[in-house]
């Protein structure tokens, strides 16, 4: 019995339902997509596709609402990365200093990414009500009143802050646990030589967690580069456009227009400019490495 459970046939038996999964919910529909790109198929015309092979591409180039959408997409990821990041980096420090009730600390900050991204952006959109939402109840006493989703200056600063508090406790775990294995004994030298708490977190924690600090910074951009759900339900693209980022321009494009081999075509110019940010992030961590 225990040479058959560790042959490789039993191997292959245990593996067939997840490749089977694999090959017909990814695989699948990647290639059928990339097939799908060359071709003008509008789905519900009833027309059969019609070949036109670079076609989409080249729309795609002189597209200015898909230009719009990716420059939307840049600016919610300018704003909410770095955001993100120093939050989850000033939590996860702070936390991490606490001598007891860590536990408490870390599950209340880790609680709203448990939530649906539906409940959070409808909660949030209630949050930034202009008339009775609580961000300007709070602010009444001083006689202000801002159109947080209203605004096309203000729409999407206010759901990048939304996606902050949404998010950020993935990465603030992360960062937690990469403090909690610095050594104490580089903490207790520094003491030795007079550091203070700010110094110890600068020469110590800080160079100590880097690569951590990296890979967190890889996340936020590439899931903000994703985005989707937040606008979409806050907003729906508005005010004038200004918070319709690319993931919801190709939505549009697919099952508002039905457009599908255009919108698959979006699609891959979208995955390739994600590749190349996550090709440009491993080459320079690479480049890091080697000069240590």
């Amino acid at each position: 019995m225990n040479r058959q459970a560790g042959s490789p046939g039993a191997a292959v038996l245990f593996l067939l339902p997840f490749a089977a999964a694999f090959l017909v919910f990814f695989v699948g529909p990647t290639f059928f997509g990339l097939g799908m790109s060359f071709f003008d198929w509008e789905m519900l015309s009833g027309l059969p596709p019609r070949w036109v092979g670079g076609g989409n591409y080249l729309e795609a180039l002189q597209d200015a609402r898909f230009h719009r959408s990716l420059l939307v997409t840049g600016l919610f990821v300018f704003i909410t990365v770095p955001l993100n990041l120093f939050a989850s980096l000033g939590l996860a420090a702070g936390v991490s200093a606490l001598p007891k009730r860590q536990g408490v600390y870390r599950s209340l900050i880790y609680l709203p990414v448990l939530l649906n991204i539906t409940v959070a952006s409808l909660l949030w959109r209630w949050f930034y009500n202009t008339k009775f939402g609580l961000f300007n109840k709070l602010l009444q006493p001083w006689g202000l009143e801002l159109p947080w989703l209203t605004d096309p200056a203000l729409a999407l600063p206010s759901i990048s802050l939304m996606t902050v508090w949404w998010t950020s406790g993935v990465s603030f775990l992360i960062l937690l646990t990469a403090f909690q294995q610095v050594s104490p004994s580089l903490y207790e030298a520094a003491e030795i030589d007079g550091a203070t708490g700010w110094q110890k977190f600068r020469f110590v924690s800080l160079p100590q967690i880097m690569p951590v600090v990296g890979f967190c910074l890889l996340l936020e951009v590439l899931s903000s580069f994703k985005v989707f759900g937040q606008p979409f339900l806050m907003t729906g693209g508005g005010p004038e456009g200004a918070t319709r980022v690319a993931m919801q321009y190709i939505y549009e494009t697919g099952f508002s227009f039905f457009r599908m081999g255009y919108a698959s075509a979006l699609s891959w110019i979208s995955f390739l400019l994600i590749f190349c940010v996550t090709l440009l992030h491993r080459i320079g961590s690479g480049k890091g490495r080697a000069g240590k």
